[in-house]
């Protein structure tokens, strides 16, 4: 039985993602970033992302090298400062200018003033999110090469701000459109040493799932009313009626819960499917099933350990990404060279400040 199973082993083609952390490995680095971030208050969290991420990167093996990460807890703390210095005064003058319009009867003027701030809240979560990516790019390294982008993401924010308006206006039935358009403009401005990273997913497959959710939405208001009222009149108990409906509508948000998560499950395929670099194609392969096991034994842990195991939910997060992630197709390592984008400092803030991922 162990030769068939060493056999079969064998013979089982080699991913080109591998990750070789142990939790026992990560448990001193978790258990220091918890402790001198509750110690500083929260100040420590910058350096303990960095931290993180230099052991996630180093323990991910990527064809025939490791990848390494080089951020470092200061410059990222220094960005979402300059962004805080920024947005503060910005939010408390729109705050306070809406007030005083409101109290002064000026309707009109202030709702052309939140306009104006709900626009620009969208606008800078679309420059955060591409800028976070062009700095994680930056800072990955794999053979000694890294990646980036020439742009700095003020036109993206523009894209992200219409692009978003237009996939929510229609009862949100444009959304997946509007996630797929904007990964491919995200990614198509970033590149990797000299090569310059290619995304062409359509929509093919993902509007169906997607109305899934609205079925799911329907069938379980329904299915709600119907209970209660059914409960209700059988056992002549108003009371009985109101708490089937009550817990049918818990059940709602499950299947609900699920149905996006399929959405979302067949979303990261198609996308990452179809994004290439350099003559390497890569390929996500994790199913709903894989991603409701992530997030169940997430809460689990969290839930078990009365929180504490929050500091491990990052850790799963990044196994899961290599464990199903593949690439395809042949890169000349000779012809690789180092990007001739800008290693840009300016960091996370914008994505940290509105608790945004690059991804």
């Amino acid at each position: 039985m162990n030769e068939m199973r060493d056999m079969r082993a064998a013979h089982r083609p080699a991913s080109a993602f591998t990750f070789t952390g142990t939790w026992r490995e990560f448990l001193p680095i978790a258990l220091t970033n918890l402790l001198l971030t509750v110690v500083t208050l929260g100040i420590y969290r910058f350096w303990a992302k960095a931290r993180e991420r230099r052991y996630l990167w180093s323990r991910t093996h990527f064809i025939d090298d490791h990848l390494e990460w080089t951020g470092t807890g200061k410059e990222m703390f220094i960005g979402f400062l300059v962004v805080m210095l920024v947005l503060l005064p910005l939010f408390l003058a729109f705050q306070f200018g809406l007030q005083s319009l409101v109290l002064r009867g000026e309707v009109a003027a202030a709702g052309a003033l939140t306009v104006i701030l709900y626009g620009g809240f969208f606008y800078l979560i679309g420059v955060g999110q591409f800028r976070a990516l062009r700095y994680r790019l930056s800072r990955t390294w794999w053979h000694g090469i890294r990646g980036g982008s020439f742009q700095p993401g003020w036109s993206y924010g523009f894209k992200f701000l219409w692009k978003m308006f237009l996939g929510y206006i229609p009862a949100s039935l444009l959304l997946p459109w509007s996630m797929v358009s904007l990964w491919n403009d995200r990614f198509n401005e970033m590149s990797f040493g000299p090569h310059q990273i290619e995304a062409r997913a359509d929509t093919d497959g993902l509007f169906g799932r997607w109305l899934l959710i609205y079925l799911a939405v329907i069938v379980g208001v329904i299915g709600a009313l119907v209970l209660g009222f059914g409960i209700g009149a059988s056992t002549g108990s108003t009371g009985a009626g109101i708490t089937a409906a009550i817990l049918a509508g818990l059940g709602l948000y499950v299947i609900v819960g699920v149905a996006s998560l399929a959405f979302y499950a067949a979303y990261y395929r198609k996308v990452v499917g179809a994004t290439s670099f350099g003559g390497l194609g890569f390929e996500f392969t994790a199913r709903t099933a894989d991603w409701f096991k992530l997030i169940l034994g997430n809460i689990a842990l969290v839930v078990l350990t009365l929180g504490f195991g929050m500091m491990f939910v990052g850790y799963r997060n990044w196994a899961f990404f290599v464990r199903y992630m593949e690439a395809t197709g042949e890169i000349d390592l000779d012809h690789l060279t180092q990007s001739a984008t800008s290693a840009t400092s300016d960091a996370e803030g914008l994505a940290d400040a509105f608790d945004i991922g690059a991804i």
